[in-house]
């Protein structure tokens, strides 16, 4: 369940971690979807028998992965008396680790800043992707937002 957040109360919020997601399995039939959505079917992804031979199966394009941190924050923290939120980009984005195909993944969110911009709150999350039974996360973000009440 997400933590609710209000909008007044985020400035206070900054430093604390606010949550981390549920798991979430990333199967080779979504693995092969976003290759065709993004016209990237490079072997590694989705050549299965290639992929086992020479790798030990396929892995999970980086940017599947990134892209998955929209859903993955709505498990973790739900803003109140917003009216819309704004991707405003990223600051820096790293793919530290490889997911294998048919994986589970979550993510941890921490709210290191949030000041005013316009009409607006600009939120910067660090989120963190990590992957069941690897040490190493997959990946690790700072994500800009802006919430407008």
């Amino acid at each position: 369940m997400p933590r609710d957040v209000q909008y007044g109360e985020i400035e206070s919020l900054v430093g604390e971690e606010l949550g981390v997601s549920d798991w979430l399995t990333i199967d080779q039939n979504r693995v092969n979807a976003f290759a065709d959505a993004t016209l990237d079917p490079q072997w590694i992804h989705v050549d299965i028998e290639r992929a086992t031979q020479e790798m030990g199966g396929t892995i999970v394009h980086g940017f599947l992965t990134l892209s998955l941190m929209v859903h993955l924050s709505e498990q973790v923290v739900a803003w109140k008396g917003v009216a819309r939120v704004i991707n405003y980009g990223c600051n820096k984005i790293r793919f530290t680790g490889m997911v294998p195909t048919g994986s589970q993944v979550r993510m941890r969110i921490t709210l290191p800043a949030a000041e005013p911009k316009g009409d607006g709150m600009l939120v910067t999350l660090n989120c963190v992707v990590e992957v069941e039974g690897q040490e190493r996360p997959a990946l690790i973000a700072e994500w800009l937002c802006v919430l407008f009440p």
